[in-house]
């Protein structure tokens, strides 16, 4: 790959860029983002076997992204590397036919919040801002008025975490949550089992019972409103409920070359 046409690409969005042939557990080849002493870069691990060309296909300095393709005999991996607030950031992309930025945040809006849009949002300049007539958005999560939800009081919890099972979670004043699947989480199980797991792992392993699990619910429906707030971005307040919505970077096949999070 070139790597100075690629240093030359990202600092035209302001951004520096290395790239690293040694790889470890530390630091793991895929793209991240890390620091030095002059702030942050755009980390890419490379592993020495991995015949991979890095290719900026379109960049947008004025919005501060790019779109970065990684090429390998096997296929094509799409990523969105840009400022968001306060932080770069990395994202994988989904969607073959992304061929420039403006697609590809348009490929990381959920199905539900691309229709929301088009219901919603008359201005075609407005509809991949962070706030609009559809939604609200902070960093992954979407956040879609809600108008006509009922809530249990009862059930309406507060300061609860949003999270897609790794990285600093979001953090909401107010959460609602129907429907789903009961799953027992802790940090060494991030992503959540089943009650018929959970019991497996204690009777096979009963000092897991210590790894400080919590009760949650899995592919439900949630709903938040007042403060949401994260470290690496500025804190939003939603005056009434929302329905809550992940961005679609789960289905890029690039998603795994992914290490910054959050």
């Amino acid at each position: 790959m070139e790597i100075q046409l690629l240093e030359t690409m990202f600092g035209r969005m302001g951004a520096r860029v290395k790239i690293r042939a040694a790889v470890s557990r530390r630091h793991p080849a895929g793209i991240d983002i890390r620091s030095d002493q002059r702030g942050e870069y755009f980390d890419i691990g490379v592993e020495p076997d991995d015949r991979v060309e890095y290719q900026v296909v379109d960049i947008r300095p004025g919005l501060r992204h790019l779109l970065l393709m990684a090429r390998r005999e096997d296929g094509k991996q799409k990523f969105l590397c840009g400022h968001d607030e306060r932080h770069w950031f990395v994202c994988a992309v989904p969607g073959n036919s992304v061929t420039n930025v403006v697609n590809a945040m348009e490929a990381l809006q959920p199905a539900e919040v691309r229709r929301t849009v088009s219901r919603k949002v008359k201005r075609h300049k407005n509809r991949l801002r962070r706030r609009n007539e559809a939604f609200v958005r902070q960093g992954e999560w979407f956040f879609i008025p809600a108008p006509e939800l009922e809530v249990k009081p009862k059930l309406v919890m507060r300061n609860e975490p949003i999270s897609r099972g790794r990285g600093k979670p979001h953090m909401c004043q107010f959460l609602y949550r129907t429907g789903g699947e009961l799953v027992y989480v802790s940090s060494r199980r991030p992503r959540g089992l089943t009650a018929g797991q959970y019991a497996a792992l204690l009777n096979s392993k009963p000092s897991a019972k210590d790894w400080g699990w919590r009760r949650m619910q899995r592919n439900a429906s949630v709903y938040v409103r007042g403060r949401i707030w994260h470290p690496d971005h500025k804190t939003i307040v939603l005056d009434d409920w929302h329905r809550v919505s992940m961005n679609t970077e789960h289905q890029a096949p690039g998603a795994r070359a992914v290490v910054f999070l959050d």
